[in-house]
């Protein structure tokens, strides 16, 4: 077994864990993090069921976004559903058989790509070009931008450029699913490939690319409008708050 192997495997098993554990952390942090104040912005649903739909807009719609300004939308939309499909289509790399309905993604996955660039693209663009997104870009969103790209690019290479053998490749992560290690081909846009997704795993956790969990956890989005009909009272307060209840009277 060569050293490329090793070297590549130990990667993915650290950038997994890293990925599984520092989601973990965060989302817990996420959980109880207080929220005093009820803040959920108008119009806001008045039910719990009502809020399960306001979510599931925000999170497959990007409600918010597409009232806000249409053309970032449609760039987040090419963007996050590109990357849906591509990942989606990646999936034939870790089942075997193959589901069948990831067979029926494959042609669509290849033009997703184009989509994933293109929006990632305008979005970056849109960081340089519009002042007031530029004055309060940091280094670290470029360079998250940067890193999506590479690997958005790098992936289309693999298609249409610089091809590997994706039947050693598929050997070599369902090598990895069952601690049986396999040679890993040595061709370097593919492993620039790998290198830059195990990256961005283990960075995830830490970057501003946890709004994909934060949206659920988000006051001003989770929250039932029935402050007139329910006192909000934040779990953490609750033991002060029944204290001064039984205080005796002055």
């Amino acid at each position: 077994m060569s050293l490329l192997t090793i070297v590549y495997a130990l990667s993915f098993y650290f950038a997994v864990a890293v990925l599984g554990l520092g989601l973990a952390f965060k989302i817990r942090q996420f959980w109880v993090t207080p929220a005093p104040l009820k803040i959920p912005i108008m119009p806001a649903p008045l039910t719990g069921t009502g809020v399960a739909f306001r979510l599931g807009r925000e999170v497959v719609f990007f409600e918010s976004l597409f009232k806000s300004n249409k053309w970032i939308w449609v760039l987040a939309v090419l963007f996050h559903a590109g990357l849906l499909l591509v990942v989606m289509r990646h999936l034939r790399y870790f089942t075997e058989p193959v589901w069948f309905w990831v067979v029926l993604v494959q042609p669509f996955g290849v033009y997703a790509g184009f989509a994933m660039v293109a929006g990632l693209l305008g979005l970056w663009a849109r960081r340089f070009l519009v002042d007031r997104i530029r004055y309060i870009s940091s280094p670290s969103d470029h360079l998250m931008l940067a890193l999506l790209v590479l690997i958005g690019a790098s992936g289309l290479s693999l298609r249409y450029l610089a091809r590997t053998d994706i039947i050693q490749v598929k050997a070599f992560f369902l090598g990895l699913l069952h601690f049986d290690w396999q040679p890993l081909p040595s061709e370097p846009s593919l492993l620039l490939h790998l290198g830059l997704v195990a990256l961005l795993m283990i960075i995830f956790p830490f970057s501003k690319l946890l709004h994909v969990p934060g949206v659920f956890f988000s006051p001003s989005r989770n929250q039932i409008d029935n402050a007139r009909e329910k006192r909000h009272l934040a779990p953490w307060a609750a033991h002060l708050d029944s204290g001064r209840d039984n205080a005796p009277a002055e």
